[in-house]
């Protein structure tokens, strides 16, 4: 299994595709650093309270976290469609299970070579980003390294989701569904805030459900929340509860622990499912 990861990686190298994240990381923070300069430094010269700057800058954090979010969905499907599915369209699948190892033990090792990958491209890149907009304002996120610990989470999430497709279905539709899924995952959040703010209690419940059948979404509010400055919730507090919750870029508390248990234990029961299923493919 080990070895699968190593070997995983390694060939994700030699296809550059480390190397492309990487350039792509440098390049987007540059713009985001150079972006948030410039505002910060317009700001000041047009007399802008130091506390509105704040809070703009955290807004505008959240937000380039929201885009990279679906980069990393991207990346995720990218990476993980053809881990498992691309051996198998190509004929590798068979020259590697040809030897004394189980089908199950592959699919593990693709799945841990590739959470390697994608982990620490999110923690490096929102690391970078943070640090890099702490340097050019002077304010940061209250809580950088949960905010980037819950989006890491929300990548390997799809990553999973995105290699388990990847043993049953084709590359290219394991990695369309999957980005697919992602989007409407985030948008059924969206309407159970609205639904919230509204009141309609059935439609909440209905989307409230599909953040737990996918826990992208409800991974993406622990993201803003470490993002969030605690100015904002105070001063969302003072208005009715559920119309500041409507609001997708906002998030007054952390997703609860029950909800983090379970996330864990969805993506154990997919790969589960999926190294199962893989067990006896007919290939």
């Amino acid at each position: 299994m080990i070895v699968i990861a190593r070997l995983t990686i390694r060939e994700l190298v030699r296809r550059r595709v480390v190397w492309v994240l990487a350039a792509l990381s440098i390049v987007s923070v540059a713009l985001v650093g150079w972006g948030l300069e410039r505002l910060v430094t317009l700001a000041r010269a047009d007399g802008v309270l130091e506390l509105e700057i704040r809070i703009g800058v955290s807004q505008v954090l959240i937000l380039v976290a929201f885009m990279f979010s679906f980069v990393l969905a991207m990346t995720a499907a990218f990476i993980g469609a053809p881990a498992i599915g691309g051996d198998l369209e190509s004929g590798v699948a068979l020259a590697i299970l040809a030897r004394p190892v189980r089908r199950a033990s592959v699919l593990v090792g693709r799945w841990l070579g590739c959470v390697c990958v994608v982990v620490a491209y999110t923690v490096m890149s929102g690391l970078l980003a943070i640090a890099v907009a702490i340097g050019v304002s002077g304010f940061g996120p209250p809580e950088p390294l949960l905010a980037v610990a819950f989006l890491a989470g929300q990548a390997v999430v799809l990553l999973t989701l995105t290699l388990a497709l990847g043993s049953v279905l084709p590359s290219i539709a394991a990695g369309a569904i999957a980005v697919v899924g992602f989007g409407l995952g985030w948008m059924a959040g969206v309407m159970a805030g609205v639904a919230a703010a509204f009141g309609v209690e059935l439609l909440g419940r209905v989307a409230e459900a599909s953040r737990w059948l996918l826990p992208s979404d409800g991974l993406w509010r622990g993201v803003i929340y470490g993002l969030e400055p605690p100015l904002v919730v105070l001063l969302a507090a003072g208005r009715a509860a559920r119309v500041a919750d409507a609001n997708p870029f906002y998030a007054s508390a952390p997703p609860p622990l029950v909800f983090v248990i379970w996330s864990v234990v969805w993506i154990g029961l997919v790969l589960g499912l999926a190294a199962w299923w893989f067990e006896r493919r007919d290939l």
